[in-house]
């Protein structure tokens, strides 16, 4: 018979934490929303949308689908990549702040009435994503400010914050590519009629992912299943929609104007 203490153990449930992020400027809730499609414009992925991406995708790849893991590898690339974009921004943008002079002190520039957002991630690549919003909004209010203190053209303003939001745009718009294979690594291996399928839809694999020597550092550990699971997974896939259209057809600022994007900015930009 279980001891108490071995009967409260097999009773524990999941750890959770609530979380929560704060964002200040406009241009960065526009990229967390994304936008839906209408009036003849497609829609453009928002963050929340590329977090239900990487859930499934993290998933995928604990279900031994190689294809999954080779996109974890790709997302893990293209989030290298957009940080050291934003970094550059934002020497770019510390570079024109150094045109203070000393005797002008100028506080932190917060909005009075900041936007809290609940937080529901599971994946650690969406996490990463999100730490890249909130320095996008960290860099837009530093914008807005160097605008506002004279340091900076309007034309340069537009100009930094439509790249910083392109980058993170075509992030989105990378991960909404992902399908889910349905295959396992066994499936390829046996060169069975599922495997053949899975590489003449979505192409050959790396070698090294396909035996799954390489994997990202955040991949899962994967869990085996049976052959009758593997079948349900790849008809489930089948019925997945589309991915949205790529966001680099569309401006950078989710399809305003630039008059849209620098009326935004003088409404949050003007410290008191």
């Amino acid at each position: 018979m279980a001891s108490p203490t071995e009967t409260l153990q097999l009773n524990l449930g999941s750890l959770r934490s609530t979380m929560s992020l704060t964002l200040h400027t406009h241009h960065a809730s526009r990229i967390w929303h994304g936008r839906a499609a209408a009036d003849g414009k497609a829609a453009i992925v928002g963050l929340n949308g590329y977090v239900a991406v990487m859930n499934r995708m993290k998933r995928g790849a604990e279900q031994d689908d190689p294809y999954s893991d080779w996109w974890m590898l790709r997302i893990e690339e293209k989030l290298n990549t957009t940080r050291d974009q934003l970094q550059t921004l934002r020497e770019q943008v510390d570079q024109a702040l150094a045109g203070l002079p000393s005797a002008l002190s100028v506080g932190e520039n917060l909005n009075v009435q900041p936007v809290k957002l609940p937080l529901f991630i599971s994946s650690q690549l969406g996490f990463m994503a999100l730490y890249l919003l909130a320095d996008y909004d960290e860099l837009a209010r530093k914008l807005i400010l160097a605008h506002h203190t004279a340091l900076i053209d309007r034309s340069t303003l537009e100009r930094w914050l439509n790249e910083g939001a392109h980058a993170l745009r075509s992030l989105f718009s990378l991960a909404q590519q992902y399908r889910y294979s349905g295959c396992t690594r066994d499936d390829f291996a046996s060169k069975n009629a599922a495997g053949r399928a899975a590489i003449e839809k979505f192409g050959e694999l790396p070698q090294d992912v396909l035996e799954g020597t390489r994997r990202s550092r955040f991949a899962p550990p994967i869990s085996r299943r049976s052959s009758v699971t593997s079948a349900s997974a790849r008809r489930a896939s089948e019925t997945e929609p589309t991915p949205v259209e790529s966001v680099d057809a569309f401006p950078d600022t989710a399809g305003e104007t630039p008059g849209d994007t620098t009326a935004a900015a003088d409404e949050e930009g003007a410290p008191e």
